[in-house]
């Protein structure tokens, strides 16, 4: 295994192709001598020589194409059957004995453990009887190949080094991408999770909302089906509230501010608001409004008008108030949000997990109003606390209070 895409590709693409034309300038410099030892010796050599060469080359395709798992196999069968020809070969050729050195490089990057610096040992040995058998022996016969036998097993030991560093370098880098795009991954899950939650509290708390006075509009005009008047009337705001929806709706796909929002302060689509629960549930709402709110951020403005108009649907809905009191202020840097019902309540000890703001018992199945508008002010680092008792035996009621409060940027 090569450091495949590292840095240390050249390096290693350099030692190879090094190790080749070694091999090829040793093997041509042996055919160039062969004359010197006559015929027919001379023929013995260059087939001998070109066997050698074959069988370099031909084990040097094999391997780009062998699975890794017959790689061990056939390093020992390769390097056996070039270390036998180089044997022969030093027999006829004084001048073979230098291609010991290439092949000390091959040992020692494919034979495992120990059995590499052996191999070079044992090659060693061989050169220096070989040269000693064709010139004499002496002491430069005997330190040469020793010397090089040295530098070898350096260079292959920085070489295996390099392999090892490329090894665990492509293994990190593997990970790492790895890492990455399962990151990516659970990114976009996120992402599509917050995007559901989003588009959920916006639909709970305009849409669904619309639809809630759609239904009891509807509901008050077959109660008031001997005035024509009234029926014109409530049938009229029905009509309104389901353009509305439909308004939002639309406004939901293109990813635009919400409608009462777009030409209007938020003062005034707050009262907007009020009037319109007003008129179509028959409670009155009232709506004060402390210091001056001047310009807010978009997403704040948006998150106000949503928890209100949840605040407002829940009162109307649930609690069977006879009134709601409306208020927002702008303090130095803080702006706050209450509604106040004075409706029959719940248990915040339980309604606060399991029921909306501003919600009866009777709704206490209903769970994703006060989620919606806890998500909603987290989103925006602020904070909402819901107080409301139930009513006791004997019909007291104490409401609801609903606050929700951001603190501005200065």
């Amino acid at each position: 295994m090569t450091a495949h895409g590292s840095g240390l590709d050249s390096v290693f693409l350099g030692l190879r192709v090094s190790l080749h034309l070694l091999v090829l300038g040793l093997v041509v410099l042996v055919v160039a001598t062969a004359g010197q030892a006559g015929m027919p010796a001379a023929g013995v050599i260059i087939c001998l020589a070109a066997v050698l060469l074959g069988t370099y080359a031909t084990g040097t395709l094999v391997a780009h194409n062998l699975p890794s798992r017959s790689l061990p196999g056939w390093a020992l069968a390769w390097t056996a059957a070039l270390s036998l020809e180089w044997v022969v070969l030093t027999a006829f050729s004084p001048e073979a004995i230098y291609l010991l050195f290439p092949l000390f490089f091959i040992y020692l990057h494919l034979l495992p453990g120990w059995t590499g610096p052996a191999a070079v040992a044992l090659a060693t040995g061989i050169a220096i009887i070989a040269f000693g058998l064709h010139r004499g022996f002496n002491v430069g016969g005997v330190i040469g190949p020793v010397i090089g036998a040295l530098v070898a097993v350096v260079i292959g030991l920085a070489y295996r080094s390099l392999t090892r560093e490329a090894r665990e370098r492509d293994r990190l880098i593997a990970e790492l991408q790895d890492t990455r795009a399962q990151l990516a991954t659970a990114e976009r899950a996120a992402g599509v999770l917050d995007e559901r939650g989003r588009l959920a509290r916006e639909i709970h708390d305009t849409v669904s909302q619309s639809l809630s006075s759609i239904v009891l509009l509807l509901h008050a005009a077959e109660r008031s089906a001997d005035s024509s008047a009234a029926v014109r009337l409530h049938l009229g705001q029905a009509r309104d509230a389901a353009t509305q929806a439909l308004g939002e709706t639309r406004s939901f796909i293109d990813e635009l501010s919400p409608p009462a929002l777009r030409q209007t302060t938020l003062v005034e689509a707050l009262r907007r608001l009020a009037v319109e629960t007003g008129a179509a549930s028959g409670v009155p709402v009232n709506v004060t409004i402390s210091g001056d709110i001047g310009l807010l951020p978009t997403r704040l403005e948006t998150a106000l008008l949503r928890i209100a108009q949840g605040a407002l649907a829940n009162a109307v809905q649930h609690a069977q108030a006879s009134r709601i009191d409306l208020t927002l202020s702008r303090l130095d840097s803080e702006v706050i949000l209450d509604v106040v019902d004075d409706g029959v309540g719940f248990d915040p000890e339980h309604g606060s997990q399991v029921a909306p703001a501003s919600v009866g018992a009777a709704a206490a199945r209903n769970t994703f109003g006060l989620h919606a508008m806890r998500e909603r002010v987290a989103e925006l680092g602020g904070t909402l606390t819901v107080e409301s008792t139930r009513a006791d035996a004997d019909r007291n009621r104490h409401g609801t209070s609903v606050v929700a409060s951001f603190e501005l940027a200065r």
